[in-house]
């Protein structure tokens, strides 16, 4: 089972780099196989590079302090 507050906390502690860039991410779910879903949003929603923020960014940091992650998925 996925820690809800330690993903919240790895999200927060990322945040302010997305801001810096106008963007942000917003938890929607995290299901029981341990798929977190997120929401890209501001800049970051329609970036091309939103892609290798969420698996290299969001993903990475996640799954560094919350290894029961399985990926983080935009949704």
């Amino acid at each position: 089972m996925v820690d809800k507050e330690k993903v919240k906390e790895v999200i927060d502690k990322i945040r302010p780099q997305l801001q810096m860039d106008g963007g942000d991410v917003k938890l929607i779910e995290i299901t029981d196989d341990g798929i977190v879903k997120v929401q890209l949003q501001g800049h970051c929603a329609g970036c091309m590079h939103a892609q290798q923020t969420l698996k290299f960014g969001i993903e990475r940091a996640i799954k560094q302090f919350v290894p029961e992650v399985k990926s983080v998925v935009n949704v």
